[in-house]
C-alpha cells in the first residue's frame, strides 16, 4: 500500500482497517461512518487525518481525491449496495483502486451472523444485516464505472477454526471475499 498516498476508508468502523493502513506506511487517512461510538474507537487510534460522521454513499469528502478507497465488512448494513460503490468511484483518482472486503452472503444466510457493538448503556446493539449475492456487488462495481481487477473469497479452515472453534460446523464453507476494483 505504499503507493496510496490518500485513503478513504467507508464505514471505518473502529478504525481497524485505518490503523493496519497507517502500519504499513499510510498517514493521509479519512474515515467515515455512521455509528459515533464506533468513531469515537477510532479516533483513539490516532491515525486518521479527519473522520467524519456521515453515510459512506454521500461522504462529502473530494471527488477525485483518493488513491484507495476501503470498505471492510460494511456492505451487509446496507440495503443497497450500489450508493457506495458509486460513491467509492467517485472519490478515486484515475487509475484507484477500491478494495471492498465483506462477509461472503453464505456465512451471512446460513449463520444469521448479526454484527453488535455495546452502546453506551452497556447493553448489546444489533446492526441490521443485509444479504448481497457476489453477482450483486459485481454489477453495482461495473454500474459504478469500476472495473473488476480481483477477486477472493476465503473458507473456514483450520486455520480459522484453530482462532474460533464454534465454527467447526461451518468447515468448507465460505465466510468472506474481497473485491478489488480500478477506476479506469
Amino acid at each position: 500500500v505504499e503507493w496510496a498516498g490518500e485513503v478513504a476508508d467507508l464505514g471505518c468502523g473502529t478504525g481497524r482497517t485505518g490503523a493496519w493502513l497507517a502500519a504499513r506506511g499510510v498517514s493521509a487517512i479519512d474515515g467515515v461512518d455512521v455509528t459515533p461510538e464506533m468513531l469515537a474507537a477510532a479516533r483513539e487510534r490516532g491515525v486518521f487525518r479527519s473522520l467524519l460522521d456521515t453515510d459512506v454513499a454521500a461522504t462529502g469528502l473530494e471527488g477525485g481525491a483518493y488513491d484507495l478507497v476501503t470498505s471492510s465488512l460494511v456492505d451487509e448494513h446496507l440495503a443497497d449496495v450500489g450508493p457506495m460503490y458509486r460513491e467509492a468511484a467517485r472519490l478515486l483518482r484515475d487509475g484507484g483502486a477500491f478494495v471492498h472486503v465483506g462477509f461472503h452472503p453464505h456465512v451471512v444466510m446460513t449463520s444469521g451472523m448479526p454484527t453488535h457493538y455495546d452502546g453506551t448503556d452497556g447493553e448489546p446493539v444489533a446492526i441490521e444485516t443485509h444479504v448481497h449475492h457476489l453477482s450483486e456487488q459485481v454489477a453495482a462495481g461495473l454500474g459504478a464505472g469500476l472495473a473488476l481487477a480481483e477477486m477472493h473469497e476465503r473458507i473456514i479452515d483450520d486455520a480459522w477454526i484453530a482462532v474460533k472453534p464454534q465454527w467447526e460446523r461451518y468447515r468448507g464453507h465460505p465466510i468472506s471475499f474481497v473485491l478489488v476494483w480500478r477506476k479506469p
